[in-house]
Order: C-alpha cells, then structure tokens, then sequence
C-alpha cells in the first residue's frame, strides 16, 4: 500500500502536468508529447551534458534525416526484422519511404562516406536522432512509451581487438552518468539470442557464441551484478540492458548497449589495414547510455519526485518580496543573478511571504532568496532551501560561489 502511494505521488504524468514540463494533446495524437518551456529546459540541461561528456570521450555528432528510403531498411535487415514497430511506408514520386525507427542505417552510412584507415578506429559516431516507433495505442504511457523519441544514440566502428575495451568504456561512461543523478538501485541483464527462433534473428551460430563471450567476459572483469537472458537479443547481435526498479516496483530497462556483427556484411564496412590492405571485420556497438529524452525524463521526474537538483531545475531561484518597498532592491538581486546565467525569476505579487513562500515550494523550485527590510539595510538575502534548511545575512558573493560550485559539480543536495 506504501509503495503505491509513493507510485502515485511521483507519477510522472501527474508530476509534468502539475509542473508544466509536458503536455499530450488528442489533436496531435497519442504518445506523440509536446515539451513545454520548462520540460525543454531539462531536456537541453540532459542534452548539453551529454555533448560535453561524449565530446571529451572522442564522439563527433552527426545529423541525420528523419525517414529514408525502403531500400535503406531492406540494406539493415530493419525490413523484415523490425517491420511491425516502423510507420507503413510512404509512397513518394521517387521510391517508396519510411520513418526512421533507428539510426544506425544512417551512421553506417555516414561511416562509408570516406575510405577509413585503421588509424580511424575505433570511429564514435553520435546523434540525439530522432526515431519513430509505430506502438499499439494500449501500450502508450505517458512518456514511458511514445511513438516519437529523441535517443542518446551513437555508434562506435571498431575491429575485434578492440570490442572489449570499447564496450568497457561505454559500460563506464553509463556509470558517471547515473553517479551524476545519484541513480545506483541497478544491474545488468546480459541479452542472448534463442537459435530455435529462427526468423527473429541472423542465423550465424559461431558469431553468437563468440559476441555473447566477449559480452560476458566485460561484465565478469567490471565486476558488475548481471544475469543472463535468452531471446531478448537484437536481431544483429547480443546486448547488455542495464535495469532499474521504478517506484511502481516494476522492473524497467534504462539504457541498451548492443554489439552487431551483421552490418559489416550488409553495409561492406571496411577499413584499410596496416598493410594497406582492406579489412572487413568492422564490428559496431549501438549505445544509448541515457535511453531517449522521453524515457529518461519520465524516470527521473519520478526518482526526484519532480524536485530536481538546481543544475536541472527550470527556475533555479525565486526572489520573494516581503513589501512593496523591498522590490527595488529585489530587482536589483534578480539583475545581478541574472546576468551571472542564473535561471531565476521574482514574486513581486502583493501577498504575504508565507503564501509566496508556499506558490515556490508547490512549484518545487529549489532556492528561494527573500527580501525584505533587513536585508536591504545589510545588503544581504534570506536564502531558504526545497527542503526548508534557511540562512540569514548571506553576502550576494558568498551565495554566487556557492551555486556556481554546486552547479559545476552538478551536485543533487544543495548545502548552505
């Protein structure tokens, strides 16, 4: 009974709707969301996080068209494979089209686009791509399940020597992530093929065992808590599902890293080797460390009860004016504040601190500085945390260093 009150206090389609983060609409469809103003500030925030951390890991990004032709999915093996969950094709003056359900096709093609030599490799090739998933209006929920999502997606080309410490980096990089929003409730589910279905998988026995191998020896040496699974692969090859257990106390899978053997055939992925000559034994991880802005998003709304930590939140401060007379100074705060990027806003209304104070918490807006007549005699703010914690008389410098030092450690707790 706890936990489903819990579930239902954090649920997220609750949760956005109170907190304006995003709105579903009937007249454009559904499990198609709409962010709103500050739903797409988290987003960006995620987004720019991101960048920063796959641009430091050697990631060059690319963007890529959101359909392509037939011929493109019947080249991936997406057409038979992944038929029931693309968009029906569109028939066009040149060929017939589908929606995207995938990257891959395109960063396959963006790799063949120049000769690679073996000095390019391993070759991070990344993209927020979005990506159409035709799902069963049963199955939509909130931002759990949509049909149209933006993934954390990349592709990494590499030769067989290198898939280990490739896929242990990607393993990594998906652990500073998840340190970063304090998520650690996780395991790793290691996703085989079932030879007896034959028709949902590329029928080449020893290239699974032996991508299956590789996968199960990263995760011995990680040292990680993982089980295995069978026919729960990608058509192309293994993968690694890493799950977490939602407030709902269901099971759910975050983040994907996949390892295909097929598309260096299907694409004639080569590289030029050493010796000059041509190597075909490009082997491709598919990752998305933080799923698709939709999943993610609808995860942590529900991990943070929608008080999210100051680096994330959409209004970071909110200036409370105690009386009329306090607004000029607080004005002058929310100039000061502004200029340094902060994201902050002022409660100039004619109602009482309390009722101000209230209107901040319910918005879950995680510092609150109140101004009044003591404050502007001593040229200091009232800050006051989410959680209630206040100190008086802070020097405007003292409060500057230390939110820019929570907003560079991107720490959830912010202490006074």
């Amino acid at each position: 009974m706890k936990q489903q009150e819990e579930a239902e206090k954090r649920n997220h389609i609750k949760l956005g709707r109170e907190l304006g983060i995003f709105m579903i609409s009937d007249l454009v469809g559904k499990g198609l969301p709409i962010w709103l103003p500050k739903g797409n500030i988290i987003k960006e925030e995620i987004e720019k996080l991101v960048k920063e951390k796959e641009e430091k890991a050697g990631y060059i990004r690319v963007t890529t068209p959101h359909l392509g032709k037939k011929e493109l999915y019947l080249k991936s093996g997406h057409l038979p494979y992944y038929k029931d969950s693309m968009y029906p094709e569109m028939e066009m003056d040149d060929g017939k089209y589908y929606l995207k359900a995938m990257n891959c096709p395109h960063h396959h093609l963006v790799y063949k686009h120049e000769i690679r030599s073996y000095r390019d490799l391993p070759l991070r090739i990344a993209e927020y791509g979005v990506c159409y998933r035709n799902e069963l209006s049963g199955t939509l929920a909130g931002l759990l399940r949509v049909r149209m999502l933006a993934m954390n997606d990349a592709h990494i080309y590499c030769t067989k020597e290198q898939i280990e410490n490739e896929f242990k980096n990607v393993i990594k990089l998906v652990q500073e992530y998840y340190e970063i929003f304090e998520l650690r409730d996780y395991w790793f589910r290691l996703s085989k093929w079932d030879p007896k279905n034959k028709e949902k998988y590329i029928n080449e026995p020893e290239n699974w065992e032996y991508t299956e191998n590789i996968l199960r020896k990263v995760l011995k040496e990680l040292d990680v808590k993982f089980f295995e699974v069978e026919d729960e692969a990608a058509f192309y090859g293994p993968k690694v599902d890493i799950q977490f257990k939602a407030v709902t106390g269901r099971e759910e899978t975050m983040s994907t890293i996949q390892l295909d053997f097929a598309a260096k055939e299907r694409f004639d992925l080569t590289y030029q080797d050493k010796d000059g000559t041509e190597n075909k034994d490009v082997f491709v991880i598919h990752r998305a460390p933080l799923s698709t802005h939709e999943r993610f998003m609808a995860f942590l709304i529900e991990h943070f009860a929608g008080k999210f930590p100051v680096w994330l939140s959409p209004v970071q401060i909110r200036i409370l004016s105690i009386a009329d007379r306090n607004v000029r100074y607080a004005r002058d705060v929310l100039k000061k504040l502004s200029i340094e990027g902060f994201r902050v806003e002022l409660d100039d209304r004619n109602e009482s601190i309390s009722k101000k104070v209230k209107d901040a918490q319910l918005q879950n807006i995680p510092l609150t500085i109140t101004i009044g007549d003591k404050e502007i005699e001593n040229k200091t703010l009232a800050v006051r945390t989410l959680d209630g914690k206040m100190k008086y008389g802070m020097k405007i410098s003292e409060f500057l260093k230390i939110i820019r030092d929570n907003l560079e450690n991107k720490n959830v707790k912010f202490i006074l």
